[in-house]
């Protein structure tokens, strides 16, 4: 970045960002409780300021300045009142609102970067700006979204959440609230900023049915309210067999009033939902076969659409959201646009470049694209993720169009490899990172976002409106205050940060893996000690999250419990209850009494889901989102969902008359006596195992006593006796002043006195001289490492190593800056990150690098880096990940989209001993999260096992 740009974006950081994250109260337009020089009283121990407007201006424009003055009432309390003094808020749009315009004239007010910029807007407090009026705040706007972001920025800065009604954030009241002086302007630099509402049966649809009858413009209006005060302003409505202007006329009229533009989704041409095909259509779906009646139906489309602001989308997929035709069809794609195109010319009486137009590269269109088809320039082209968050494509560095290009993303998805639609499952931080790479390739015309049932996607839909806003005052450092900013706005300042770091968690762990892809096979049971883990960390969460929510005011409860508290509770309570049916079926096949109490965990667990949904749906605010949690989690046997919650099948054992002593060891489900292997340990070290598990239990009716003797006194076993009913955990250690250097057995023996007996080897391994160990060290044959910690960063000019805090599965990620830099070389003139790791033996080994699953952008044949051990030449490891179900990639797609991590994997040989392993950056846009090291033959978690000590 140049500093003359690095310059402009932190002004434009300062301007931008909302008023819980201004830097202090003397900020041109800042709202503070306590007044600096020259600053108006907004609201006054009860009184509150005027909003005056002028009556020719937009209907928009005048619905949110009756927003913000009910606004201005509910900061100021149940007994406010208009101030009747000399001063005002007038808000009103240049070239329609003739008191603004006069106030500009007599003002000389400079309205440099908001004349004449797209929804640009300014806030500045002017004496005497009319007779009559002291002092007022103008809010003037250059067209009308102008100013209602305007009027609705202002809200915000008084203390209102964008989310007080669809979360039910309450308003904070205030004795006073002032607005400083001085000049603040702001507009977007992305032109359209919407949402998608889908996929939206049962949970919104349910509420929407229940609410307001069907989804009628009385739901809209609080749809475009909400889009409005977030500073979006379009809207894909939602389509599930319903069609916004079929259903009610009404809908897109007051969409063009309070200025909100409509368009269709991807695959629903010319303003036409797609349920009007089967309620008025005739014929088949198929170009080639009945293209008048199509062609009729459009026309009524575009007829209906008249004048009302709209982004009509071209071109045409099959029915149903499927592809058109077998392979690329592009001379009769072509013919289909360029007919769309002269109905528009038609029917609104002007060349079709001035109707706003996208073409959607969704799915199998993207081929088209791919292979040469062109659409005129003023269309803008619409490229897509692949459901999963992860873009498919974007144009090239520099390229440019009169349409420009944007991009549809997903927070909510039906589909393979497995619908997603319950929770948020999306971490900010990696839609910062896709949508970054977005706008700096040149997509900036029009960002949407999938984003389901609405709710509960509260804070990644705020989060991606805000960064649409303006990216460039969005840089790493303000993407990771953001959580707590947001917390601010919605619950006030006291606990923010914890409530932020709540947010960024549990939602780091829920895309570990999305719920409705865990299993209980999904965490390891044996080995890492993973599920317990998956569950401790879950557990914490839960309990941090009741603690804060104890501590936040009564008035907060409805809203933490939406935004906050129901998504840990009911995403431990569900990685919990899979837990204990994964236990519940390898106790049954090891025979264990205790895989009945693992049963009866899981159905426990299973009913408090339904519960923990009850609170939300019928208790908080009063019963309001009844429906809301109503989407199917658990039970999917296929993509598609189930159509309830339906209880994983458990196993029951039969207990043994009397007393039956059983064993099992860290690394193994097999169980002992039963088992035709002898029982071994995993090896202990120094490092990262110096303890293992083994597990006495019982596989009958009666308790027993149990004694456990080691072999030699410096392996420890704890404790050494007592007596099992069910399970009981031993924890085996090594005394290492007493352990001598080398490779070692030894062995514990377990006697049940109901007369069992098992012995169970314990290897032991010591290195010589730990003094010379640098690096991280091989345990167990593998080493683990957290890509951001390298020991040295290398780059050329221009090049730079960034770490994303809290991107990925883990801890972070790490990639480079900037994302359009050109490829790198695996020379000294490239870049590179060390990590010095010490191999515990010679021979082969593979390395795995942990990546976001990042797509091929540029269609160059995926994305390169290299791996070298010491001075070896780099091996190139290509990204090999297609989406297109019938590609030769299509699989290793499907597993890191449902792993959420792209693991790439290069084979080495190296000598024992300290060793420099070096990552290269060859192509951007890859994102390094851990690098591992795995020997041939080595244990397996979901995750990996925790990083490895480095000496």
């Amino acid at each position: 970045m140049t500093r003359v740009r690095a310059a402009v974006a932190a002004l434009a950081m300062l301007a931008s960002a909302p008023c819980f994250a201004a830097s202090g109260c003397e900020q041109p337009a800042a709202v503070c409780d306590t007044a600096v020089a020259g600053a108006l009283a907004l609201v006054d121990h009860g009184r509150t300021a005027r909003v005056l407007t002028d009556e020719a201006d937009f209907p928009g424009v005048l619905r949110a300045a009756r927003d913000l003055q009910g606004d201005l009432a509910k900061v100021a309390g149940a007994s406010a009142q208009e101030k009747p003094t000399k001063t005002a808020i007038i808000a009103g749009t240049l070239g329609r609102s003739a008191r603004i315009d006069r106030i500009v004239k007599a003002k000389r007010l400079d309205t440099t970067g908001v004349a004449g910029t797209w929804e640009g807007y300014l806030l500045q407090v002017v004496d005497r700006p009319e007779p009559g009026i002291d002092r007022a705040l103008v809010v003037i706007g250059a067209d009308k979204r102008g100013t209602v972001f305007g009027l609705y920025e202002l809200s915000r800065r008084l203390g209102v959440s964008p989310w007080s009604w669809w979360a039910d954030v309450p308003v904070p009241v205030r004795e006073t609230r002032y607005i400083a002086p001085g000049r603040f302007t702001d507009a977007p630099d992305v032109r359209y900023r919407g949402l998608f509402l889908n996929d939206e049966d049962p949970a919104l649809g349910g509420w929407i049915k229940a609410t307001y009858g069907g989804p009628n413009h009385q739901f809209y209006e609080r749809i475009f309210e909400l889009i409005l005060r977030l500073k979006g302003n379009y809207l894909w409505p939602a389509m599930w067999g319903r069609a916004f202007a079929d259903d009610d006329p009404l809908s897109p009229k007051i969409a063009d009033e309070y200025g909100v533009v409509i368009g269709t989704s991807h695959h629903e041409p010319m303003m036409r939902a797609h349920v009007e095909w089967e309620r008025h259509g005739q014929g088949p779906w198929d170009y080639t076969k009945n293209d008048e009646r199509l062609r009729a139906f459009w026309r009524e489309g575009i007829s209906r659409m008249g004048t009302n602001e709209s982004v009509v989308t071209l071109g045409m997929r099959g029915d149903g959201d499927e592809p058109m035709t077998q392979g690329t069809a592009i001379e009769l794609l072509q013919t289909i646009v360029a007919d769309q195109r002269s109905i528009l010319t038609e029917l609104t009486g002007k060349p079709a470049a001035q109707t706003p137009q996208v073409w959607a590269l969704y799915k199998e269109v993207q081929d088209y694209f791919d292979d040469g088809m062109q659409v005129p320039d003023d269309v803008t082209l619409l490229f897509a993720d692949d459901n999963w968050g992860n873009i498919r494509r974007l144009p090239k560095p520099g390229d440019t169009r009169g349409g420009g290009y944007g991009v549809y993303y997903h927070f909510d998805y039906v589909g393979g490899p497995r619908n997603y639609k319950w929770l948020n499952t999306t971490q900010i931080e990696r839609t910062w990172e896709q949508m970054h790479l977005a706008y700096e390739y040149g997509a900036r015309q029009l960002w949407i976002v999938n984003v389901g049932d609405l709710k509960p996607m509260e804070f990644p839909i705020s989060f991606f409106l805000d960064y649409a806003w303006k990216p460039d005052a969005f840089p790493l450092e303000r993407l990771q205050r953001y959580p707590a900013d947001w917390a601010a706005e919605q619950f006030g300042a006291q606990h923010a940060a914890q409530i932020g770091e709540l947010l960024t968690r549990y939602t780091q762990y829920n895309a570990r893996r999305k719920p409705e892809l865990i299993s209980p096979d999904t965490w390891s049971l044996v080995n890492d000690g993973e599920a317990q883990r998956i569950n401790a960390d879950w557990t914490a969460l839960a309990e941090r999250a009741h603690a804060i929510g104890a501590a936040l005011g009564p008035q907060y409860r409805d809203a933490y419990y939406q935004l906050v508290e129901y998504p840990i509770l009911a995403s431990a309570n569900l990685n919990a209850m899979y837990v204990a049916v994964g236990r519940n079926r390898l106790y049954a096949a090891q025979g264990r009494v205790s895989a009945n109490a693992q049963g009866e965990l899981a159905r426990t667990l299973f009913d408090r889901d339904a519960e923990l949904a009850r609170i939300y749906e019928q208790d908080i605010a009063g019963g309001k989102w009844v429906h809301m949690m109503s989407q199917p989690r658990i039970g999917y046997t296929s993509w598609q969902q189930p159509d309830r919650n339906i209880m994983p099948t458990l196993e029951r054992v039969d207990a043994r008359a009397g007393a039956s002593m059983g064993v099992t060891v860290e690394g193994d489900t097999a169980a002992w006596p039963g088992a035709k292997s002898t029982p071994v340990l995993p090896a202990l070290d120094p490092f990262a195992a110096r303890s293992r598990e083994v597990v006495v239990f019982n596989r009958g009716s009666a308790p027993f006593h149990f004694t456990a003797d080691a072999s030699q006194p410096r392996l420890r076993v704890t404790p050494t006796s007592g007596e099992v009913r069910e399970d009981q955990p031993l924890r085996v250690e090594v005394d290492w002043n007493a352990a001598p250097a080398g490779q070692h057995a030894a062995r514990i023996t377990l006697r049940g006195d109901e007369g069992t007996r098992v012995a169970i080897d314990v290897p032991i391994v010591k290195p010589a001289d730990t003094a010379a160990i640098h690096g991280f060290v091989e345990s167990d044959g593998r080493i683990a490492i957290e890509a951001e910690h390298h020991a040295r960063a290398v780059a050329p000019t221009g090049v730079q190593w960034r770490t994303i805090p809290n991107l990925g599965r883990t801890l972070s990620g790490v990639t480079s800056f900037p994302v359009t830099a050109a490829a790198g070389t695996t020379d000294d003139r490239g870049a590179w990150l060390e990590y010095p790791i010490h191999l515990a033996r010679n021979g082969e080994f593979e390395v795995r690098v942990v990546m976001s699953p990042t797509l091929d952008i540029q269609h160059g044949g995926g994305l390169r880096y290299a791996v070298s051990i010491d001075g070896e030449a780099p091996q190139v490891v290509t990204v090999k990940s297609d989406p297109t179900p019938e590609h030769a990639d299509f699989k290793a797609w499907t597993r890191a989209v449902s792993d959420s991590v792209y693991v790439g994997a290069s084979r080495h040989r190296a000598d024992a001993g300290n060793r420099m392993m070096r990552v290269w950056r060859i192509d951007p846009g890859v994102v390094l999260q851990r690098i591992e090291v795995v020997r041939k033959g080595a244990r397996e978690s979901y995750l990996g096992p925790v990083e490895t000590p480095k000496l």
